[in-house]
């Protein structure tokens, strides 16, 4: 039976280029976004990759924890085990914490917090039932260093740190690890208007690379934090 994972937000930047990196390795898939249309193009992209591995694809507004729940129940009565979960959803608005609207952090929060919180507490039944398995949490360099015009993402990101410091500490006695992703620029179509080079930003497939390394260590070792800057340093 083929190893399986799920990729929240899988159909731009980090969590596209982790899909095409699993499907090549052999994975299953189960992903989600709230586009169809972009799950669709994602699927078939992904078919012409890997013909064999099952791409399993259903709508969800991750920021709405009951429809979460609706599409966790969904996939746990079609699948009966999970290797690997990426909670990569997310949403940046700059802003200062001062002036920014009041929805801000709440919907921040919303998409990059809860996101991860209610798919980990969905889907751990599945992990626990392959006995070991591994949960990357999508942070960011913003999650330990407050920058200008950061404002509500920062704390977002702040607070999924934490969620996944203290995953890590409640798994410990099991074979299930937890990883903090904290990448700084990547390049993503949010980057376009930016005025900021390509070429200077890390590649989203850099992270897919260092995410499937990290899933490949022995049992007795994980990566408890994964930090990964451009060269240049932060933009």
């Amino acid at each position: 039976m083929r190893p399986k994972a799920v990729i929240t937000g899988a159909t731009k930047g980090i969590g596209r280029a982790v899909a095409f990196k699993l499907v090549q390795e052999g994975y299953d898939l189960a992903v989600c976004s709230r586009n169809q249309q972009d799950l669709e193009d994602l699927k078939q992209e992904l078919h012409r990759l890997n013909p064999v591995s099952e791409v399993w694809i259903r709508t969800c507004d991750v920021s709405k924890p009951e429809q979460v729940k609706a599409w966790c129940g969904e996939l746990s009565a079609h699948w009966s085990k999970l290797e690997i979960l990426v909670n990569n959803a997310g949403l940046f608005y700059p802003g200062s914490v001062l002036t920014e609207p009041d929805e801000a952090l709440p919907h921040q929060l919303g998409v990059n917090l809860y996101s991860a919180y209610h798919f980990t507490r969905s889907l751990i039944p599945l992990i626990r039932r392959n006995a070991s398995g591994h949960i990357f949490n999508l942070c960011s360099i913003a999650s330990k260093t407050a920058y200008g015009n950061g404002g509500a993402y920062t704390i977002s990101k702040f607070a999924v740190y934490g969620f996944s410091q203290c995953l890590r500490e409640e798994l410990k006695p099991t074979d299930i690890k937890v990883t903090a992703v904290l990448p700084g620029a990547t390049w993503s179509d949010s980057w376009k208007d930016s005025g900021h080079d390509p070429e200077e930003m890390i590649r989203p497939e850099d992270i897919a690379e260092l995410i499937w390394t990290c899933s490949r260590l022995s049992k007795v070792a994980v990566v408890e934090e994964l930090v990964v800057r451009p060269q240049g340093g932060d933009l």
